[in-house]
Formats: structure tokens, sequence, C-alpha cells
């Protein structure tokens, strides 16, 4: 190779390499090889601005986190020290097997032990110290997978994070809903120091912003839903009950194809009434409609009984009136099949109902109390018997109930027995009058 296309490549490297060799041959009293800074060469390497001595080499840019940062100190053997050691100081004080470090800004502390804690902690408060001195790079994004909501089908989609305090709000309402938290849930202290570790940039709302959040949630999610209705022929059902508390309740939901063919099923009001009346349902069924703006109501679905006849007709003469209805509302009272099943197999039990009361009664005694049932289950251990279930109560307009009652109790007759023998308090009770001077039926025997 000819040593004019040997001075051409040797140019062509980076002016780095041209620089360290330079100043090794300097070093070593050496000559430089063509195209090295020796003398006559067209490309010598650079100087350092300022300096009275041309051959003195360019000092290298420091190395820092970013551009925005300062150098790291020079090398002072072994390993290069982490960058983090600028920014933080070691704290005196604590055992040297547990060391903590403290923030030179914003005073925050953290672990700081080489193997078990190492600095990746200490990195990561760098990104969002609240008193970071030094310009950051915001125009730098996150990439993250978002998850699926209930009832979306696909895979997670890779989207882009960044930092936004009115997001990071809504979504701590809807959490506050969905999980049905109280307000003050943000203010508890596990929460508030989770929360400074995942985000310490976000302000934790007081309980009362919260709150408006969330009624913020619900005013959407209402005008959502309400578009939703707009053109659809719209099934209702709903459904009364008094508590233990004798309050009445009344629920309605709206049942709906939407406009990719989905089934759609949503509760529209849960309402406490004066009563079960017909015209009390009826008139509490219309102002639920009003308020939804449904006009197009297809069939109202309630039990089957002689009251709600009357709220049909009342919900019949407004539709009437409205024009809203098809064929003037004759097909609107469909009665509940699961109600009229339970009324069937009432009636069919009637000839069984002395053997069920005595049943019901036994189950009633043992769950009465906890010292009853604590006795009930040393004779369960006692005989030996290996059943998981519980003893339970039926419940008047639910026919399955009474299935489960016996179907439990049976397996737990000699269990019964044995607390007929061993506790006398077992045969008092069916002996007791209650305060309508009845007797309890019972006990059960093998007949029954």
């Amino acid at each position: 190779m000819s040593r004019a296309s040997q001075s051409q490549q040797q140019q062509q490297l980076p002016a780095a390499n041209r620089v360290l060799t330079t100043q090794y041959c300097r070093e070593m009293d050496v000559d430089a090889p063509p195209g090295f800074g020796a003398p006559g060469d067209p490309n010598p390497p650079p100087p350092i601005p300022g300096s009275a001595n041309p051959n003195a080499l360019e000092p290298a840019a420091p190395i820092g986190l970013g551009t925005s940062l300062p150098p790291l100190s020079p090398k002072q053997g072994g390993k290069d020290p982490s960058i983090v050691w600028q920014h933080f100081i070691k704290l005196a004080g604590f055992d040297p097997k547990n060391p903590r470090s403290q923030c030179k800004y914003c005073k925050n502390q953290y672990k700081c032990h080489g193997k078990k804690n190492g600095t990746s902690g200490m990195l990561q408060h760098m990104k969002v110290c609240k008193k970071w001195p030094f310009p950051r790079d915001d125009k730098q994004k996150t990439l993250s997978f978002q998850a699926k909501r209930e009832g979306e089908s696909g895979s997670n989609v890779l989207v882009v994070a960044n930092y936004s305090e009115e997001r990071i709000r809504l979504a701590l309402a809807r959490m506050i809903i969905i999980d049905e938290l109280p307000f003050k849930f943000v203010e508890r202290q596990g929460f508030q120091e989770f929360m400074e570790i995942v985000e310490p940039r976000f302000p934790i709302p007081h309980r009362t912003t919260i709150a408006r959040a969330c009624m913020k949630i619900y005013s959407s999610e209402v005008d959502i839903l309400r578009r939703a209705f707009v053109g659809q022929r719209v099934c209702v059902t709903t459904d009364t009950w008094t508590s233990i508390q004798n309050l009445n309740y009344m629920v309605v939901t709206a049942h709906f194809i939407d406009g990719d063919w989905t089934y759609q099923k949503k509760i529209l009001n849960f309402c406490p009434i004066a009563n079960h009346k017909g015209d009390t349902i009826g008139r509490a069924v219309e102002s639920c409609l009003l308020k939804w703006g449904i006009d197009c109501l297809f069939t109202i679905t309630m039990d089957n009984a002689s009251s709600n006849d009357v709220a049909i007709d009342y919900v019949k003469k407004k539709t009437k009136e409205r024009d809203s209805s098809i064929l003037g509302g004759e097909f609107m009272h469909m009665r509940c099949c699961a109600h009229i099943l339970n009324l069937i197999v009432q009636s069919g039990l009637k000839s069984i109902h002395e053997s069920i009361a005595k049943v019901r009664n036994a189950v009633r005694y043992v769950r009465a109390s906890p010292a009853r049932f604590e006795k009930f289950q040393e004779c369960v251990e006692n005989e030996k018997i290996k059943a998981k279930c519980l003893l339970s109560l039926d419940v008047p307009t639910r026919w399955n109930s009474i299935y489960l009652m016996l179907d439990y109790a049976l397996k737990f007759v000699r269990a019964f027995d044995r607390l007929e023998e061993e506790d006398g308090h077992y045969k008092l009770y069916f002996c007791e009058s209650d305060v309508n001077g009845k007797k309890p039926i019972g006990p059960p025997n093998y007949l029954d």
C-alpha cells in the first residue's frame, strides 16, 4: 500500500482517535505516523481553545445524566462513582449495614446499601424530584401498555404515557367509585405513602375534591347513557322489596340492543318508595323514563302480582298520550317467569308444608345464637360428618332457597339426632309458645 493511500485512510479516522494517537507519540518521544499531527499534516488535531500550547489536546466533554446535568467527578480508583452521589449525600449516624442517603434538594431519604438497594431508587427520584434545580427534557415520553376494560376484547394497547395531573385525579375518582371506597380514603397514610413512591409529583387531593370529581364522572356517564337511548326501543324491568329496616325500595333496569348489536343492561334508578301500591309504582316508573328521555318503550317486566297490573295500566295510559308505545301498549306487560315458577312450586309444596316447617324451625334454633351453633358443630364432629356446607334458612319468595335448606339439613340428620339427646333446650324450644300463643312445629323426624 502506498504512503499516500495510507495517509488518506488514516485521515478518515475519527478526530478523537487521531488526538489520542498524537498525544501518545508526544509522550513517548516518537514520531507520529502520517496523518496524525506530523509536521506538514493538513489535518492536525484540534488545539485547546485559548491555550498557549498549540499541541495541547482538547479536553473530553463531561459525562452526566443528559446534557442538562453537571459532570461526574473524576475517577479515583475502582469503579466510577454513580452520578447520584452528585445529588445525594450519605447520612451519618446510621447502621453501616443499613446506610441511608438524602437528596440535596428536597431532603428525601433513601436506603443506599450497595448490594441490597443499589442506586436505582435514587436515580428514579432524580427524575421526579420536585425541587430539581436543572432543566428536564419534557419532550421525552414513556411507552406503556394500557390494560383492557371489562368487556373489551383484543390485546393490550401500547400507548404514550405522560404526566397529567387531571387524568390521575379522574383515574383516582374512578377507583373510588368502582371499588366503593370512602372519599377520605385519599387521606389515609398508606395511600399517601404509596403515591409518594409511584408519582411524587402528584398532589394528593382533598376528599371534597375527590367527591366533586366523582360527581363529574357521574354527570359524564349520565350524558353518555342518555345519548345512547336516543332512537332506541327500550325494555324495562322493575322489582320492589322491603328491607329489614321496613323500608320499601324499587329498582328500574333498562335493556336494549345498541348500534353494534350488543345486548346492554343498565340500572336507571334505585330509590325508596312510599308503598307497594300500583299507582305509586306506576308514577315512579314514569318519572324514571322521563328523567332519562326514554320515549320508545317496548315492554315492562314485573312480578305476577295484582298491584303491578295497576302500575302497568298507569304507564300504558301515559305512553298512549305521547304515542310512544307499540299497538297501544297491548303487549307491554311481561310477567316475570321466575316469579310464576316460584308461585307454582310454592303451591306444590303445600302438601308437605308441615315437614318443611319442622326442618325450618330446627335450623332456626341452631342459627339463633353462637352457643347453639357451637354445640351443633360439636355434634357434627362427634358424628364424623364431613360436609363443607352450612345450614341455611329459606326465603319465602325464593323456592330454590327451600330446596337448599332441605338439601343441607339432610346431610346433618345424625347431628340433629345427637343434639336432641344432648341438648335439653332443643326439646323445650318446640314446647314453648311464642307471643301469639303458637308452638313451633317440630322437631323433625325420619318421616319428614
